[in-house]
C-alpha cells in the first residue's frame, strides 16, 4: 500500500545529502591546500548524519516500519549508517581521516542516487516484523561501513602510488594506511559473517527454511567468499601492494552491486521496490 510522503521527509533528505556534498568539498580543501579542517568536517557530517536520522525518522513515523524495502530506503538508510560509521571511525581513530576524500564523495554519489528513485512510502510485509531482522540488517550494514572505510583507504593509496601530490606527505605512511585498511577490511569479515548467520535464522522464522540460494543469498554468500580470498592472500601471498588495494576496492564493488542492485533486479523473498 503506498502512501503520501511528508513533506519534512524530503527537506531533511535534500539537505542530508547537500550537506554530505559540502562535507566531500571540505575534505578536498583541507587535503589540497594543507589547512586543518577537521572540526569543521566533524561538524558538517553530523549535521548530513543527523539531517538524514531525521528523514528516516519522519518517515517512520508514517509508516510505523523501518526503511527496509523500496530502493529509496534501503539508499536513505545506508546513507545515514554508513555516514554514522564513519564519523565515529573519523573521530576515534585520527589514521583514518585521509579516506574521507573519498568516502564522504561517495556517500553524495549514494543521496544522490536516492533522488532519483521513487520515494513513496509502502508498508512492509509481516515477516518483516522480528528482531531477527534487526540483527541482520545492523550487522550488515556494519560489514559496509567498515568495508567503504578499508576502500577510502585503499583509494588514497592507489592515488598516492600514481601520483605525486604535496598534500599527501602529511599523511600517514603506506605500511600505516595499508596494514589499517586490512583491519578494517578483517573487521568486515567477522560482520559479514554475522549477517549471514542472523540472516539465515531470520529467513527460518519469515519463510520456514534457513538457505535457498535465492539471488541475493548466493552473491551475499559470494561477496563473503571474495573478501575471505582477499584477506587470504593479504596475509599468505607475496602480492604487489597495488593489487592489495584494488582487491579491497574490488569486494566493496562486489558489496554494493549485491545489496543495491541484486535485490531490485530479481525475483524472490528478498526482492525490493524500486
Amino acid at each position: 500500500m503506498l502512501l503520501q510522503q511528508p513533506e519534512a521527509e524530503k527537506v531533511f533528505f535534500y539537505l542530508a545529502v547537500a550537506v554530505f556534498m559540502a562535507s566531500a568539498v571540505i575534505a578536498w580543501t583541507g587535503f589540497l591546500f594543507n589547512k586543518s579542517l577537521h572540526k569543521t568536517l566533524v561538524t558538517s557530517m553530523a549535521m548530513a548524519v543527523i539531517a538524514s536520522a531525521l528523514s528516516i525518522g519522519l518517515r517512520w513515523a508514517q509508516t510505523g516500519n523501518g526503511p527496509f524495502v523500496t530502493l529509496y530506503e534501503v539508499l536513505l538508510s545506508n546513507l545515514f549508517s554508513l555516514g554514522f560509521i564513519f564519523l565515529l571511525i573519523y573521530k576515534v581513530i585520527p589514521q583514518s581521516r585521509s579516506a574521507a576524500l573519498f568516502v564522504l564523495p561517495l556517500l553524495s554519489i549514494i543521496g544522490i542516487w536516492a533522488a532519483t528513485t521513487s520515494m513513496a512510502p509502502i508498508v512492509i510485509p509481516a515477516t518483516y516484523d522480528t528482531a531477527l531482522l534487526w540483527i541482520h540488517v545492523a550487522v550488515g550494514k556494519i560489514f559496509l561501513g567498515m568495508c567503504l572505510t578499508a576502500t577510502g583507504l585503499a583509494a588514497v593509496l592507489l592515488l598516492r602510488y600514481s601520483l605525486s601530490i604535496e598534500g599527501f606527505e602529511s599523511l600517514p605512511g603506506n605500511s600505516e594506511l595499508d596494514d589499517l585498511a586490512w583491519r578494517f577490511m578483517a573487521v568486515a569479515f567477522v560482520f559479514h559473517s554475522l549477517m549471514l548467520i542472523a540472516g539465515a535464522a531470520w529467513a527460518q522464522d519469515a519463510w520456514g527454511r534457513f538457505w535457498a540460494w535465492d539471488s541475493l543469498e548466493t552473491w551475499a554468500f559470494i561477496t563473503w567468499l571474495v573478501l575471505g580470498l582477499s584477506l587470504h592472500a593479504r596475509v599468505t601471498w607475496q602480492l604487489p601492494d597495488w593489487a592489495g588495494w584494488l582487491m579491497i576496492i574490488s569486494v566493496f564493488i562486489l558489496a554494493l552491486l549485491t545489496f543495491f542492485g541484486v535485490p531490485f533486479s530479481s525475483a524472490g523473498p528478498h526482492r525490493g521496490i524500486i
